[in-house]
C-alpha cells in the first residue's frame, strides 16, 4: 500500500513537473528563423493544430504541442483570426496566441492625397510595391462597380475616393480598387445626394464639378466659392475656361509637360472647357469629401470670376473690370516682381 502511495505521489511530481515545463516553456521567447523577419499566413478555418503547424514550420514557436497548449491556457481558440502576420523578434507562444486572437494581421498604408487621376493613382500603387501600374488601370476600368451609380461612366475616374488604406501585402488592384470605390459611396452621404438632388444636378455633374473645385483650390474655405464661381457659369451659360481640364485632356494623350501654353488652350478635346461650354464629359480627378459637398451646396455670392494670389489663395470677383484689377495686382505685378529679383 506504501509503494503504491509512493507511485501515485512521484506521478503527481512528475505531471507537475511536466505541466510546470509546458508552462515555462510557452511563456518563454523563442526565434527559430534565421532572417529579420518571418510572415506566417493564416487561412480562414484553420484550426489551433493546423495553425500551430504553419507556426512551427515557420520557427515562430518551438512545436505544434506548446502553441496548442497556450491557445488552451488562453482559452482563446475560437478567437483565432485568419491574415497574414509579421514576425519579426523572439516572442512566446502565448504572445503569439495573443496577436492571433487580437487580429494583428500584418498591413501595409497607402496614401492617395485629394485630386489625384487614375494615371497618378496607378503610378503610386506601383512605386510602393503592390504591383504594376497596369494592374491599377485595368481594374479602375471596372465600370460595373459604379453601374448603379453612374451608368455612363467609362472608367471609375472621380469615384475612387481618396483616404490612406491598410493593405496585405498580397493586396491585388482590383481588391484595391473595390475598397476605394466602396469608400467614395460612404462619402456620399445622404445630404450632399439630397442637396445636389435639389438644385437638379446628377450625379456624374456632381462628382465632375466636385474634381473641378479639387483641382482648383486646397483651401477649405474657398471650396464653397470656386464651386459657387462654376455654378453662376454655368446657369449664365457662360464657359468655364478651366485650366485644369485642358491639363487633363492634354495628359489623357501624353502631351502635357508641366507648362500650359496659350496654344494649348485651343487643344481640341471634349475636356477643354475653353472650347466646349459646359462641364466637361466627366470627372477630371478623385474628389475629396469636403469637395464633393461644395459641389452640392455652393456659397450663396455672385462671383463668376478668381484668379490666384501666388500664396494658395484666390481673389474673387463678379465683374470683369474687377476680375481685371484683380489679374492686374496679383498676376502681372507679381511676375514683374519676379524678374527684378532674378536681376
Amino acid at each position: 500500500m506504501k509503494r503504491f502511495a509512493a507511485f501515485v505521489f512521484i506521478l503527481v511530481l512528475v505531471g507537475a513537473a511536466a505541466g510546470a515545463w509546458l508552462y515555462i516553456g510557452v511563456s518563454r521567447p523563442y526565434k527559430g528563423y534565421e532572417a529579420a523577419e518571418q510572415f506566417v499566413d493564416i487561412p480562414a478555418g484553420a484550426g489551433p493544430s493546423s495553425i500551430g503547424r504553419r507556426l512551427a514550420d515557420a520557427g515562430v514557436v518551438r512545436d505544434v504541442n506548446s502553441f496548442r497548449f497556450a491557445v488552451w491556457l488562453s482559452r482563446q481558440g475560437r478567437r483565432l483570426q485568419a491574415g497574414e502576420y509579421r514576425f519579426d523578434r523572439p516572442v512566446s507562444a502565448r504572445e503569439v496566441v495573443d496577436k492571433i486572437a487580437r487580429g494583428e494581421v500584418y498591413v501595409l498604408p497607402i496614401t492617395f492625397r485629394e485630386g489625384l487621376t487614375i494615371k497618378q493613382m496607378a503610378s503610386l500603387f506601383e512605386s510602393r510595391g503592390f504591383g504594376p501600374a497596369d494592374a491599377f488601370v485595368r481594374a479602375s476600368k471596372n465600370v460595373d462597380l459604379v453601374r448603379a451609380l453612374d451608368p455612363e461612366a467609362q472608367d471609375l475616374e472621380g469615384y475612387l475616393f481618396p483616404e490612406t488604406y491598410s493593405l496585405p501585402r498580397k493586396a491585388t488592384a482590383d481588391q484595391l480598387v473595390a475598397r476605394m470605390v466602396s469608400a467614395f459611396e460612404k462619402a456620399l452621404t445622404p445630404d450632399i445626394r439630397d442637396q445636389a438632388s435639389a438644385r437638379g444636378i446628377g450625379l456624374r455633374q456632381l462628382v465632375t464639378l466636385a474634381s473641378i473645385v479639387e483641382k482648383e483650390t486646397g483651401s477649405p474655405a474657398e471650396r464653397p466659392l470656386v464651386a459657387a464661381v462654376y455654378a453662376n457659369r454655368l446657369r449664365i451659360g457662360m464657359g468655364l475656361q478651366c485650366d485644369p481640364t485642358v491639363i487633363y485632356a492634354l495628359d489623357r494623350v501624353g502631351r502635357y509637360h508641366g507648362n500650359l501654353t496659350r496654344e494649348d488652350l485651343h487643344f481640341d478635346s471634349p475636356y477643354n472647357t475653353y472650347r466646349y461650354s459646359g462641364l466637361p464629359p466627366g470627372p477630371i480627378a478623385s474628389p475629396g469629401r469636403a469637395s464633393l459637398a461644395a459641389a452640392a451646396a455652393p456659397a450663396d455670392v455672385p462671383y463668376i470670376y478668381f484668379v490666384s494670389r501666388n500664396d494658395g489663395s484666390h481673389a474673387f470677383a463678379t465683374t470683369l473690370d474687377e476680375h481685371n484689377r484683380n489679374v492686374q495686382q496679383y498676376q502681372r505685378q507679381y511676375f514683374i516682381d519676379r524678374r527684378r529679383e532674378a536681376q
